[in-house]
């Protein structure tokens, strides 16, 4: 089961993501004017979706195309709850949990393209 979320604004300009597979379960206007950084704009859509899908390289792939390289951006998912994906444009971290050391891996990648430091609490 794959289960995660990909914030709208933070997709390319001229991005088509194509999840097969994937079905979005909520949307949500979130506004974070307080928390937003740099190019982020203070309100998002976040778009929460899940999958029964075993091999989950295809949307990581969908989503390292159509993220925006600019602000900071990534999304995550769980993979059967063994397993996080962290995925920026362009790059595609995975770790089993907080002690793995490719969960530092992914916040050090985040930290150096510009995820301001408090986005980078993803939950384990």
């Amino acid at each position: 089961m794959i289960t995660g979320c990909v914030v709208g604004e933070s997709l390319r300009s001229g991005a088509v993501l194509e999840l097969t597979g994937l079905r979005v379960c909520r949307v949500t206007r979130m506004d974070l004017a307080g928390s937003a950084r740099g190019s982020q704009p203070p309100v998002w859509t976040v778009l929460e979706f899940e999958s029964d899908a075993e091999d989950d390289a295809p949307p990581a792939q969908a989503l390292a195309d159509g993220l925006s390289p600019d602000g900071g951006w990534y999304a995550d998912y769980r993979l059967d709850d063994k397993e996080r994906v962290v995925v920026f444009a362009g790059r595609v971290f995975r770790y089993a949990g907080a002690d793995d050391p490719r969960r530092a891996e992914a916040v050090a990648y985040g930290a150096s393209v510009g995820v301001p430091e408090h986005q980078l609490d993803w939950r384990d």
